[in-house]
């Protein structure tokens, strides 16, 4: 009798991977919003190349061809739009990105009745480099405040969900407060950046005063407006 070992049967194991996306909100006029989308690359040319976007249209009312014609022109610009959101899922057309929500993390793994669980270990809230962080480099920590014991190089980054500390120069991009924590500051021993960022609003190289190049300085929110002084 002809006996065949069953082959060992693989199990399919999904994982959900969050990856940081910066969330675009267009307000009406269009037109107008995509001016300031010009004015910032043209400040910042090439800025939102290979960044993951994510369009919210919570704000304006657009039919399924506008948002099409919105999402080629962002296209146009080099802007890749990963996802939709605050839109009804009847006006996204089969060729469109597709519609997002919540914007949680996830894990998604196959279980057995048979595994117990086990309490998830608790995530630092702050995160500490001594190193520099050098040109061409991304250091994303959504879970609370960044300290870099060295400088920060230009083309580097800094993105975090608290303040960002830094002992030595900054010369490339720090983004605090990204989940919304209007609150969050920007502290550097020297300011050379290109970019500052606090819960979505932002000064690039050309707008910060030229009196505070190269000094300890702070940012913070005031209002929607961000202040950025010596540090002394």
């Amino acid at each position: 009798m002809d006996v065949r070992a069953d082959p060992t049967r693989q199990l399919v194991r999904l994982r959900g991977r969050s990856y940081v996306a910066f969330v675009f909100s267009p307000v009406v006029p269009i037109v107008e919003w995509l001016a300031e989308i010009d004015a910032t690359l043209a400040r910042s040319p090439g800025y939102f190349v290979g960044k993951p976007i994510v369009l919210d249209l919570s704000a304006v009312d657009l039919s399924s061809s506008a948002i099409a014609h919105l999402v080629g022109s962002l296209n146009e610009r080099n802007i890749r739009v990963l996802g939709i959101e605050g839109v009804e899922e009847d006006r996204l057309a089969a060729n469109m990105p597709p519609l997002l929500t919540g914007g949680r993390a996830c894990v998604i793994t196959r279980s057995e009745s048979t595994q117990k669980s086990e309490p998830e270990p608790k995530k630092p809230t702050s995160l500490l480099l001594e190193n520099p962080v050098r040109s061409g480099q991304s250091i994303v920590f959504m879970e609370g405040d960044v300290t870099v014991l060295g400088s920060v190089g230009s083309g580097a980054e800094i993105v975090a969900g608290g303040s960002i500390h830094i002992y030595g120069t900054l010369r490339g991009r720090a983004m605090a407060g990204v989940n919304g924590n209007s609150a969050a500051r920007i502290y550097c021993q020297k300011i050379e950046a290109e970019l500052l960022a606090i819960d979505g609003y932002y000064q690039t190289a050309e707008e910060i005063d030229v009196a505070l190049r190269s000094r300890p300085a702070q940012a913070w929110l005031e209002g929607d407006t961000m202040k950025i002084t010596p540090l002394n």
